[in-house]
């Protein structure tokens, strides 16, 4: 499996004198702040906690003794489209209120491990007709209805984003295809996270984060949900990503009649999966990734992902969790899913079973993606203590 093309290496040179900018990454930030108050119309001022938390960030990026030209060229892009969308959301509120009375009811969220088959689960469960999934240039792009033209063009501006990053990144269209059409995971709106970490090894923005109040993180996923809601047709949200697995709290401060569902997987495999994941997303931003750190950093916000949702689900109500272990996905589905929409209190249905079948049919990872867990400096061993107990109650998890 090629993880890097021959282009980045070539940009890498082509782009060098570039990473002089972030000896001065306020400078840089502050840049990307006025293009993105130019573009959206609106005031980053009214917004300090969100661009202080895009400080750290960027500094964060700029401090890496690894990063590469291509990687920093590709952080800026990145940033300038995240604040210009939260921007956008806040001028949007700001001049339309009744977007803040938008009823976001029973939304699922689907948690687990990376790796563990939960964006099968979102794909099947966001095609039903009555759920709904935001698309990836939804997230990127979140805006209200501005019909069909204006739709088409910012789904034309994501592919060229995402054709871009799978040329640099080849990989990933064995590992973890995009489509911009197609839903994907809330990180891709959410400002902060462990996204950033499988781009740059950051171990002080890791320290950052771990101590800062996700509350109103949670509370910008709503008012993006609340703005993609107005004024189409109302549907229950089926929202995704390994981000939600340590922030149950915050989800149920801010969407208290939400569904969970968590997939689950023998974290042995699961953790060689990922790391494989991060190297290649690493390779892009970084010169020579340290793989014995993406091994240790891996395994610690994994397994501290767990530890803190196993103890955060105790205060929810029983009936809000669905356990799904990955044998049901993976060697069951037809079997199981429906008992799936059961559980979700959703209706199973003819077409459901057609998606099932049409999801199903595409191209998977299969063995293209190969990873070992010593590449990375980790054995089994340390994966099993890590997760204590955790492997066991997996291997023992029926859903019936």
């Amino acid at each position: 499996m090629r993880r890097k093309s021959m282009t980045t290496s070539a940009l890498n040179v082509l782009l060098q004198p570039t990473l002089r900018s972030r000896r001065d990454p306020d400078r840089v930030l502050d840049a990307i702040v006025q293009r993105a108050e130019q573009a959206t119309g609106a005031d980053a001022g009214a917004d300090p906690e969100f661009v202080e938390g895009m400080r750290v960030l960027t500094r964060s990026f700029a401090k890496s003794p690894r990063l590469s030209p291509m990687g920093w060229q590709s952080i800026m892009g990145d940033l300038r489209l995240r604040i210009e969308n939260r921007l956008r959301i806040g001028r949007l509120v700001a001049e339309h209120p009744e977007i803040a009375a938008e009823r976001i009811e029973k939304p699922v969220f689907i948690i687990g491990l990376a790796r563990t088959a939960t964006t099968l689960a979102h794909n099947i469960i966001a095609k039903s007709t009555e759920h709904r999934g935001p698309a990836l240039w939804e997230w990127m792009f979140t805006d209200i209805d501005r019909g069909e033209e204006a739709a088409r063009r910012r789904i034309r501006q994501t592919e060229r984003l995402v054709g871009t990053f799978m040329r640099l990144a080849p990989a990933f269209k064995v590992i973890h295809p995009l489509d911009a059409a197609k839903p994907d995971e809330c990180n891709y709106l959410l400002p902060h996270g462990t996204q950033h970490l499988a781009r740059v090894h950051m171990p002080r923005y890791y320290d950052w984060f771990e101590q800062r109040d996700w509350t109103g993180d949670y509370e910008y996923l709503k008012q993006a949900l609340q703005v993609l809601q107005h004024g189409r047709e109302p549907k229950r949200w089926i929202l995704k990503s390994p981000i939600h697995l340590d922030h149950l709290p915050e989800i149920r401060e801010v969407f208290p009649d939400a569904t969970i569902v968590w997939t689950h997987r023998d974290p042995i495999t699961v953790i060689g999966s990922l790391c494989s994941l991060v190297e290649s997303s690493q390779l892009m931003h970084e010169r020579d990734p340290d793989l014995y750190a993406i091994g240790s950093t891996w395994l610690k916000i994994q397994a501290n992902a767990i530890e803190r949702a196993r103890k955060a689900r105790v205060d929810w109500p029983r009936a809000a969790f669905i356990d799904v272990p990955y044998p049901c996905l993976a060697a069951e589905p037809h079997q199981k899913v429906p008992i799936l929409y059961e559980r979700l209190g959703a209706t199973w249905t003819n077409m459901d079973a057609a998606t099932l079948g049409d999801v199903l049919a595409r191209p998977g990872i299969g063995r293209q993606h190969e990873y070992e867990l010593t590449r990375y400096g980790l054995t089994p061993e340390q994966v099993e203590y890590a997760f204590g107990d955790y492997a066991r109650l997996v291997e023992k998890m029926r859903m019936e």
